[in-house]
């Protein structure tokens, strides 16, 4: 068999589905002894002392109501804005703070919420 090139093996990959190249993967980590994540975590081991925490930047926010407030009806309608609630399900949420109104959303989408959740009144917090 002829030595492929850099370019002919990346050229041979791109024609793959992603199944296939999962499944190509899986058994070349089997062949060799290898694993695919295995640079990242000695890359991670080599760079030192610095904290994880510091490291990663955290790009989900959880948008936390703490408390309603005295506006506790604008509060309801703005939780009922951020998300698909019903009335009900929205007082009822409103009424059980600290509770979390939104999860896993960008900063933007969770800086957007606390603003609107505050101007109606409410204790808002993101994590």
């Amino acid at each position: 068999m002829a030595k492929l090139s850099t370019e002919e093996l990346l050229g041979q990959f791109k024609e793959l589905t992603l199944l296939e190249l999962s499944e190509f993967v899986k058994a070349f980590e089997e062949e060799f002894g290898v694993t695919a994540a295995a640079p990242v975590a000695v890359a991670a081991a080599v760079g030192g002392g610095a904290p994880a925490e510091e490291a990663e930047v955290q790009d989900e926010f959880d948008v936390v109501l703490e408390s309603a407030g005295d506006k506790k009806i604008q509060v309801i309608k703005e939780v009922r804005g951020l998300t698909s609630l019903g009335l009900k399900e929205a007082k009822d949420l409103v009424e059980s703070a600290p509770k979390a109104i939104l999860e896993k959303v960008d900063k933007a989408a969770a800086e957007k919420a606390k603003e609107a959740l505050e101007g109606a009144g409410a204790t808002v917090t993101l994590k």
